[in-house]
């Protein structure tokens, strides 16, 4: 899906274990030639050639996360919608370079932005696009979909301890050695250092969706990659969110589209739900941000020393 994977394992006999890191990887290579927008062969490639005029068979895995996808737009007030594959190409995020287009191509892409314009019928199993046009892009859950699925088939195999990691969605199991949890980096958005906090989760699901990830400068200033399917142009408001869930599949759905919320909004958001936990970075003042911490992640969150002087931290 146009990014790295990475399975890691704590054992005392990495020969032994290969077999299950390996079936990891065969799951997330699987998952890959399903969900990818990154080539013409998998299924999703295939539903935005055919989806459009009738209805399309859709295969079970890629219908079981459309679904949730669509389930996800209606929750978070239409801020997540896997109808911007449009936009996201036309911006150059998706497997293009990067740049600011004509405001009229903008408003063209848009006409065909909408989750309104899919007909998925799940007991079918078929989607149908409502106009010519029409496509979908789901990157912003399938990764969450494919990690938790490399890590079934770990527990599976009887792994106890692991973590695995598609571009920043993880989902842990146990602890690494020493430790009673995993200790997750929260990357700075600014980029003035790697981390600038970390969370300790185990047997959970994280996920983190921030400008650092793409992102094009003009004109004195920088447009991300996270489009806000409400207006066709990059959310603005927030840096970056941090979602911790109960799996992988559940912190992947929710970052980008409280993230498109908006501060406000999203801490709203976070509080109605019992299946998420949020941090939310928010620009400030004089090179100062704010990290927003929900309550229920407060014994669990460290902000590094070093970015004390960078980052102020309050809690909601």
């Amino acid at each position: 899906m146009g990014t790295y994977a990475r399975v890691t394992l704590v054992t005392p006999d990495s020969e032994a274990t290969w077999p299950s890191a390996r079936d990891a990887q065969d799951e997330l290579r699987h998952v890959d030639s399903l969900m990818s927008n990154w080539t013409a062969t998998s299924e999703v490639a295939r539903l935005n050639r055919e989806a459009w005029p009738g209805p399309t068979r859709v295969e079970p895995e890629v219908a079981r996360v459309l679904g949730r996808a669509i389930e996800v737009h209606h929750l978070s007030d239409g801020a997540q919608d896997i109808t911007v594959e449009p936009l996201v190409r036309l911006w150059g995020f998706l497997g293009g370079k990067p740049h600011v287009p004509a405001e009229d191509d903008v408003r063209a892409a848009f006409q065909h932005v909408g989750t309104s314009k899919l007909r998925f019928d799940a007991a079918a199993g078929t989607l149908q696009f409502a106009e010519r046009g029409v496509q979908i892009d789901l990157g912003g859950i399938a990764k969450g979909y494919a990690v938790d699925q490399a890590a079934e088939r770990l527990i599976q195999r009887g792994v106890r301890d692991g973590l695995v990691d598609v571009s920043g969605n993880m989902r842990a199991l146990g602890h690494p050695p020493g430790a009673e949890a995993w200790r997750i980096g929260i990357r700075d958005p600014r980029d003035r250092m790697p981390y600038f906090a970390r969370l300790q989760i185990t047997q959970q699901g994280v996920s983190t969706s921030g400008k650092y990830e793409q992102f094009v400068a003009a004109d004195g200033r920088t447009y991300g990659h996270i489009l806000d399917p409400r207006t066709g142009r990059p959310a603005e408001g927030l840096l970056s969110v941090t979602v911790v869930s109960r799996d992988a599949l559940t912190s992947d759905a929710w970052d980008t589209g409280l993230f498109v919320l908006g501060l406000d909004a999203a801490r709203r958001k976070a509080l109605e739900r019992d299946d998420i936990d949020v941090v939310l970075v928010a620009p400030g003042r004089d090179g100062m941000d704010t990290v927003w911490v929900e309550h229920s992640l407060k014994d669990r969150f460290t902000i590094l020393e070093s970015a004390r002087s960078t980052f102020h931290v309050e809690y909601f």
